[in-house]
């Protein structure tokens, strides 16, 4: 189980001045501000549970994922996972826990990954039954067992996604931390590497933060998400209650002779905006909707739960 208390992060940043001017100034007199990646933040995560991690850039996921990863320390406040702190990082902790940033590989470029698996073998001290039974389970549930062979340089960037998310979890981890798993990847590998962690979750039940921009990610993964904005939880509960927050609001969408558009209203005033349009405008089709997942989400990190 993972626990989270009033968990907080904050650093010193220098601020520059613009031009050759405050160039020379901050080299006698600089002026530092507080800057707060995390503000007291508290959560709690079952065994088995996947969350999805939502906001926009700086909002604080990353910062978070880092410091329950063990690689950042909190300025203030308390977490333990498994019953460990992270940031002491014992070893005990490190064998039970995955990282898996997109884009950034443990895996050695010039050698096949199955060579990389070996070191890890060794280094997790994994058992040779489980770990046959790893390779195999992983690289048939993600169809790259052909591909084990080939130098790692040589695979796509998918392939390269697939080799490392093995990687990370042939150790069995009970806890993961997806940081944009399927960030640069074309649809049909995002697609791949989706149905392969929903397999997993289900196959070994492994507690999982998954943070992602896209939302495709989100709506298949994750039965509950933690929404962040500037640092702090704007919303934490479940992905399907999401939409409902916005049950007085429509969404109109109109495509003319001259282009298409959308126009979000409250429902007591559909009929006198749906009449306007017509007025105004030569409709060649009009669909009126509820305001999707995206769209709710995005209010909410704009403006918490005031969505009027």
């Amino acid at each position: 189980m993972i626990r989270v208390k009033s968990l907080s992060k904050s650093f010193t940043a220098h601020v520059k001045e613009p031009g050759l001017k405050g160039s020379l100034k901050s080299l006698f007199s600089r002026k530092y501000v507080e800057k707060h990646a995390l503000k007291s933040v508290s959560l709690e995560i079952e065994q088995g549970e996947i969350i999805g991690l939502i906001g926009a850039n700086g909002a604080g996921k990353t910062t978070l994922v880092k410091i329950l990863s063990g690689i950042v320390h909190p300025t203030c406040g308390e977490a333990t996972i498994l019953g460990h702190i992270p940031w002491e990082r014992p070893n005990e902790y490190r064998r039970q826990m995955s990282l898996i940033m997109g884009q950034k590989y443990q895996v050695w470029w010039d050698l096949p990954a199955l060579d990389s698996f070996l070191l890890l073998k060794e280094i997790y001290q994994i058992p040779e039954t489980q770990y046959k039974y790893n390779i195999e389970f992983l690289s048939e549930t993600l169809s790259i067992k052909d591909q084990l062979k080939t130098q790692v340089r040589k695979l796509s960037l998918g392939e390269r996604m697939k080799v490392e998310l093995m990687a990370s979890l042939l150790h069995n981890p009970k806890v993961i931390f997806l940081d944009e798993p399927t960030i640069g990847l074309d649809l049909t590998a995002q697609k791949a590497v989706r149905q392969f962690i929903k397999n997993y979750q289900k196959e070994f039940r492994p507690i999982t933060i998954l943070t992602s921009h896209y939302m495709e990610d989100i709506k298949e993964l994750c039965p509950r998400v933690v929404i962040m904005k500037e640092g702090e939880f704007v919303y934490d509960g479940e992905l399907a209650k999401i939409q409902g927050m916005m049950g007085d609001k429509k969404v109109i969408s109109v495509t003319t002779l001259e282009n298409t558009f959308k126009v979000q209203i409250p429902r007591t005033e559909l009929s006198k905006k749906t009449q306007e349009i017509f007025e105004t405008h030569d409709v060649l089709d009009l669909n009126i909707q509820d305001p999707s997942i995206e769209e709710v989400i995005e209010s909410i990190m704009k403006h918490g739960f005031k969505t009027t």
